[in-house]
């Protein structure tokens, strides 16, 4: 079986992303805004609870927001490209 591409074709809006947030997520978010970050994706790995995953406005350093709003830089997360 070939393998099948399971990324959408079109990227969610960003109050859409937002709206998967809880409230920490969504506070911490709001700090990171200020200093050029953005919430770029949510990985949803199977069986496990979602990935925030945000990125900073040099395109230089990613993170993951964790459920209780602590942010966790340099994450061991594999990208495709």
């Amino acid at each position: 079986m070939p393998d099948r591409e399971r990324r959408q074709s079109v990227a969610e809006s960003s109050a859409t992303l937002r709206a998967r947030l809880n409230e920490d997520q969504k506070m911490t978010l709001r700090d990171l805004e200020r200093f050029g970050w953005e919430l770029r994706f949510i990985r949803r790995p199977p069986f496990q609870d979602p990935i925030p995953v945000v990125i900073d406005g040099d395109r230089k350093s990613m993170a993951v927001l964790n459920a209780d709003g602590s942010l966790e830089e340099g994450p061991n997360l594999r990208l495709r490209g």
